[in-house]
């Protein structure tokens, strides 16, 4: 097993991460209280990818009006839904991403409420919005952003008077640290075989749905295509069949995303055809994780942290088996375009 420094997992994510949740209630109550008329969730490759399953949380199960968009689209598309009483919500690692810092200095200039978690402090986004939890740390940085957004989305939900068990759900998020640690310790031999099994495969289709498609389109792009040089295809499990399943083959790589939302049937429907199909099938399926702790209602939510934890550990296998750093890079941040 490649090292997995549990003790500084628990520091960073249970006991800081968690540390900010009076902070999030006290600035998204605020917010609520003062009244507001949408939120934008806005990223750029990993971060709107991020903002994606939280899109789908509020869609599925709030009234309030949600918009994830891309940084760079949305500052020039004129978005007719865009106001000075929107709440727009950035995540950046670094806080230097250019479009990111962009799009909330566009949001912050049009009076739009502005709000970002940001793993650096003193950065450029930390400087622009309204409201910012500085976490202090890249390491495990998506794993605490994931646990900081249930929190900051469904405190939305509770003050919208949709989510009146939210006390519940947030002594369940304090939970998710270790559950993300189980998974990772269970799952790890199979991320370890899949690396070597996969080290020279030079295409894959990843395919998800709900909650997880953000999580499927992030490790297609930003993985696989970004830190590898892989080939990689994210597919919508509801627009596979309309043109994708002509390029499945018996020998091409079909990894399949399941969570436990209700999109589960249609990520159901793509495994009964690629098992017919294809000899190099796999499947991440997070009724697989136990989630000690977590109620039946709310492990749907929480898959989104688990599938990513355990995706993660693919990729410092696949480093290892390619010898191909995760931070190496051809173009990005190393050249103008």
């Amino acid at each position: 097993m490649l090292k997995f420094d549990e003790e500084l997992f628990l520091k960073l994510v249970e006991k800081e991460g968690l540390a900010f949740r009076g902070q999030i209630e006290d600035i998204v109550d605020g917010i609520a209280k003062k009244g507001y008329s949408n939120i934008f969730l806005i990223g750029a490759g990993g971060t709107i990818a991020m903002m994606y399953p939280y899109e789908y949380i509020l869609k599925s199960n709030s009234t309030i009006d949600v918009h994830a968009e891309i940084a760079a689209e949305f500052m020039v598309m004129n978005n007719k839904h865009f106001n000075k009483d929107s709440v727009c919500i950035f995540t950046s690692v670094s806080g230097t991403t250019q479009e990111t810092v962009a799009a909330a200095q566009f949001c912050k200039e049009r009076g739009a409420t502005t709000f970002a978690l940001v793993a650096e402090p003193d950065t450029p986004l930390t400087q622009i919005v309204d409201h910012c939890i500085t976490t202090g740390s890249e390491k495990h940085s998506f794993d605490t952003f994931f646990m900081l957004l249930y929190m900051v989305i469904f405190r939305f939900m509770y003050n919208n008077d949709e989510f009146p068990q939210y006390e519940q759900f947030a002594k369940e998020v304090s939970l998710l640290p270790r559950a993300i640690l189980d998974a990772v310790k269970s799952f790890d031999k199979q991320a370890e075989a899949f690396a070597v099994k996969h080290k020279d495969t030079d295409y894959h289709m990843m395919v998800g749905s709900g909650n997880l498609w953000g999580n499927t389109y992030s490790y297609a792009m930003c993985i696989l295509e970004e830190m590898q040089w892989i080939h990689a295809k994210s597919i919508h499990a509801a627009e596979f069949f309309h043109g994708t399943l002509e390029l499945v083959v018996e020998d091409t790589s079909v990894i399949l995303l399941k969570g436990e939302d209700e999109t589960r049937p249609l990520m159901d429907r793509v495994e009964r055809f690629a098992e017919k199909i294809t000899k190099q099938l796999t499947v991440i399926d997070t009724k697989d994780f136990e989630m000690k702790g977590i109620s039946e209602e709310f492990r749907k939510h929480f898959a989104v942290s688990i599938n990513w934890s355990v995706l993660s550990r693919i990729s410092v296998y696949l480093e290892r088996e390619r010898n191909h750093p995760l931070t190496l890079r051809r173009y990005y941040r190393q050249m103008e375009y």
